[in-house]
């Protein structure tokens, strides 16, 4: 079974920017990049799993974020590494009700582990909010990290203040 390096996009992908769905403002965090190669390297597969609430605010469309996520995967492609695939989450709970897919729900996780017969308990996840770790491991993601400078405690297995640090 394939296990899954997962990761969160904005703040862990890319340089957080309020509700980021134009290709010019993407900015690559520092360290994804390797980050990405030496799980890839590794047999990992690279799954993206974002909340993407500004679709649902009306702030840019599924079709904004298709554009960026499309040319995403093919700028990773350029350096080495394959996305296979990006989740999201268009929905906002005050907006649209509880889903299943907003993390910290498993919903996400849990597809991508029926898409692709995932080894979950031997996946890792790396995120920036504690919402992320707590929807890996609703879905048995056997590794979560924390990406953050500015967390004391976390259910984390592990908190980092840079990628650099994974590798």
């Amino acid at each position: 079974m394939p296990k899954a390096l997962f990761l969160d996009r904005d703040g862990v992908v890319n340089v957080e920017k309020n509700y980021l769905h134009k290709i010019e403002e993407f900015e690559l965090v520092e360290g994804i990049v390797e980050v990405c190669r030496a799980y890839q390297e590794r047999g990992y597969l690279i799954i993206i799993v974002t909340n993407q609430s500004g679709i649902s605010r009306g702030y840019y469309s599924e079709e904004d974020f298709a554009i960026l996520s499309q040319w995403m995967v093919k700028h990773f492609k350029t350096l080495g590494i394959t996305i296979t695939h990006i989740y999201h989450c268009p929905h906002h709970e005050s907006i649209d009700g509880v889903c299943d897919c907003r993390k910290p729900e498993p919903g996400m996780f849990i597809s991508a582990q029926k898409e692709y017969d995932l080894d979950m308990a031997h996946s890792v996840m790396i995120g920036d909010n504690e919402r992320d770790i707590e929807a890996a491991q609703r879905a048995g993601v056997g590794m979560n990290i924390l990406f953050s400078s500015d967390v004391i405690e976390s259910k984390a297995n592990r908190v980092i203040s840079s990628l650099k640090e994974l590798l």
